[in-house]
């Protein structure tokens, strides 16, 4: 299964991935990082870890169509199956959903449907509930809408500042987000078996 994933910023659940896949000796591989900021952090991990990166801006091109096209033409050269978003701030368009129905999938930095959109955590930590989480889903046309895949709850404790909450949510992703990915890949897997039988 070829791997493609989309970030924005310092790219923490990028290198989770990476990790977690090659320390489990996976013949799945990370064939390509995509990136809208051309000076993101996660460009250097990827470097580091020796994963292909494009990164390009969609203020580089005249509409957003174009620039999802643009995306989609190396998504087809590098025959990627399967897209992860991790801290992709864009909302995806028409071009890459309609490519890659169900095989695009997302982390939320809360128990959606609560709390979606760019400020997950600082929602819920300014709401002051006693919890939050992590969501896992497909991505679909809305904010943070699609069918979700895996939930796990984090506590917010009196003692918890925003800095800290944000810490627990970003161990909780890390740790969960590469077990959820491999068993969406089994999945994948097996609907294209039955599919060749």
């Amino acid at each position: 299964m070829k791997i493609a994933v989309f970030a924005s910023g310092n790219g923490s659940n990028f290198q989770a991935l990476v990790e977690y896949f090659r320390k489990q000796n996976r013949t799945d591989t990370f064939e390509w990082l995509f990136c809208d900021q051309p000076n993101a952090f996660v460009l250097h991990r990827a470097q580091k870890l020796s994963v292909p990166y494009s990164a390009f801006s969609p203020r580089e091109f005249p509409s957003k169509k174009k620039y999802e096209e643009k995306i989609l033409n190396i998504l087809a050269e590098k025959e990627i199956d399967l897209i992860v978003l991790a801290g992709y701030m864009r909302i995806i368009g028409p071009v890459l959903l309609d490519a890659y129905e169900t095989r695009i999938i997302n982390i939320h930095p809360s128990l959606l449907p609560k709390f979606p959109g760019l400020h997950g955590i600082r929602d819920a930590f300014e709401a002051k509930v006693n919890q939050t989480g992590v969501t896992i889903h497909y991505v679909d046309k809305g904010v943070d809408t699609g069918p979700i895949i895996y939930q796990e709850a984090v506590s917010i404790t009196k003692e918890d500042t925003l800095e800290s909450l944000e810490a627990k949510i970003h161990q909780t992703e890390h740790q969960a987000y590469p077990k959820v990915i491999e068993k969406v890949i089994e999945k994948m897997k097996k609907v294209e078996e039955q599919k060749n039988d």
